[in-house]
């Protein structure tokens, strides 16, 4: 495994050698290409002025901001390189936080973390041990190709992982979303949803996470290079309407028995 950034975990006068590194395995992704359909040459693509539909090379392109309909400010590169953020190479933790405190909503980018070297070993082990003992999640800064992100440092195994956090002006106010206002809810038919879900209850791990669409797309491909015809099947299943509440909980509830007792 091959590390994207080097550096520092820094609290207070503490410092510890780190790795840090990817946690989501790409090599596994299915990428089309596109093809003209006559011969299935790969398509390019070619950069135009909409203005004067001529073709634009790299060196006449520059980055424009638009602050009203079609009227830009206009910045060279040595312009927005000189607000770039210099790496300190150090992650500084700024404050300890309960987990349960960040909203899922805010986790953008996961990222496994690792002591650089033997001399780090044991101050890393120290702090990782210290996040597991505390219950707590270290809140520092990073900057990753000029950007600076707020992560957040938690304790797994005998590793530490580092989330990317979103910042709360990249989201959007769930309370926008509309047809939330509260209703009234009949007590019979929370007490047989429950009992579903007690029903359909298990442990994490025990969840299938088989990825249907990835194998039914492998298979596919394998299909086409093997020459061989394929056959769609029309999916005919229709959905259908809830007409009794009380009596879907109860239907829910004894497939799920059946499905448990399988």
């Amino acid at each position: 495994m091959r590390s994207v950034w080097k550096g520092h975990i820094r609290f207070s006068l503490v410092t510890i050698p780190i790795q840090v590194f990817n946690a989501v395995e790409t090599k596994h992704e299915i990428s089309f290409n596109q093809l003209h359909k006559e011969d299935h040459g790969r398509v390019g693509y070619s950069k135009v002025c909409k203005t004067c539909n001529e073709k634009v090379g790299s060196k006449d392109i520059v980055k424009g901001f638009q602050y009203e309909p079609d009227q830009y400010v206009v910045f060279e590169s040595d312009e927005l390189n000189s607000i770039k953020l210099k790496s300190t190479r150090a992650i500084e933790i700024e404050a300890f936080v309960d987990l349960s405190e960040v909203h899922p909503s805010r986790f953008e980018a996961v990222y496994y973390v690792g002591p650089n070297g033997d001399i780090a070993k044991k101050t890393f082990t120290l702090f990782s041990e210290v996040l597991r003992k505390s219950n707590k999640a270290g809140i520092g800064r990073i900057i990753l190709r000029d950007r600076e992100d707020v992560v957040l440092i938690t304790p797994d195994k005998n590793g530490i992982i580092m989330y990317k956090l979103r910042y709360p002006r990249e989201l959007r106010n769930i309370e926008d979303v509309p047809d939330l206002e509260p209703v009234e809810i009949d007590d019979k038919q929370l007490e047989l949803a429950n009992t579903l879900v007690d029903s359909l209850s298990t442990t994490f791990d025990k969840v299938d996470f088989e990825d249907r669409y990835h194998d039914a797309l492998m298979d596919l491909v394998q299909q086409k290079v093997d020459g061989k015809q394929i056959i769609t099947v029309a999916d005919t299943e229709d959905e259908k309407p809830v007409v009794d509440i009380m009596e879907a909980l109860k239907a829910s509830i004894e497939d799920a028995k059946r499905k448990k007792s399988a």
